[in-house]
């Protein structure tokens, strides 16, 4: 008699975990982009197209290239994560156990978020190296948003409820409110969504508390340093 093989899939922190500390994440990068690139958002495409509107209507403090080159940067970056998904027939977002060509859940969030790891990683590394030019500028807004569309096409390819995003809190917000008592006394997913604004906040207040006190470079390790973990760590699992 045989025994049956645990699900490699299965092992590790549960998605759901690892998408709110993925939350905190996309604080961090925005408090840095926002308060040390020039008033730009590398994580919040939402908040980025009016910031967008804001320069393009000439408001001080905003920039149309910087603004350009973080949108031009996360297209890419999730273009690339939806080219990565179809060249390499990641499974179904619903199912943990469906391989298809050699992918799971748990390896493709894992290859993922060592993507990610590496591009921020990098980011801190040349905020490290060569501090306070133009160039610089430009890398570490196009480094960060790039990590961030990869990631987020991952993260709508997972399907996890509740959990759709890391980057944007407007349709979380909805759902809590809609779904409140006040609303229509669901709340199937009130914890999710709760857990996800706590853990931006916490993000943002991190992210700027080190940008004020310490520079770019040390959130932008910080960043890199616990997706290089959550890869490590994360399953398939929901």
């Amino acid at each position: 008699m045989t025994t049956p093989r645990a699900d490699p899939d299965l092992r590790g922190v549960r998605l759901v975990v690892v998408l709110v500390a993925l939350t905190v994440v996309s604080g961090l990068i925005d408090a840095v982009s926002y308060l040390g690139l020039g008033r730009v958002f590398t994580a919040n495409m939402t908040g980025n197209v009016v910031v967008l509107g804001f320069a393009a209507a000439g408001a001080p403090g905003f920039s149309v290239p910087h603004t350009v080159t973080s949108l031009a940067g996360f297209l890419l970056g999730a273009a690339a994560g939806g080219r990565l998904t179809a060249r390499f027939g990641w499974g179904s977002p619903r199912s943990s156990e469906v391989e298809t060509g050699g992918g799971s859940r748990r390896r493709w969030t894992r290859l993922t978020l060592t993507a990610e790891a590496l591009l921020v990683g990098a980011s801190a590394a040349v905020a490290f190296g060569w501090p306070g030019t133009t160039g610089t500028r430009y890398a570490l807004i196009a480094l960060t948003a790039f990590a961030m569309g990869l990631r987020n096409a991952t993260v709508r390819k997972l399907g996890v409820p509740g959990l759709t995003t890391t980057t944007v809190l407007t349709m979380t917000l909805t759902g809590l409110a809609a779904e409140s008592r006040l609303g229509d006394a669901t709340g199937l997913r009130s914890p999710r969504r709760t857990a996800a604004v706590i853990a931006m906040f916490a993000g943002a207040w991190l992210g700027a508390w080190l940008v004020l006190h310490h520079g770019l470079a040390l959130p932008l390790l910080l960043a890199a340093a616990a997706s290089g973990v959550l890869a490590v760590v994360a399953s398939g699992r929901e």
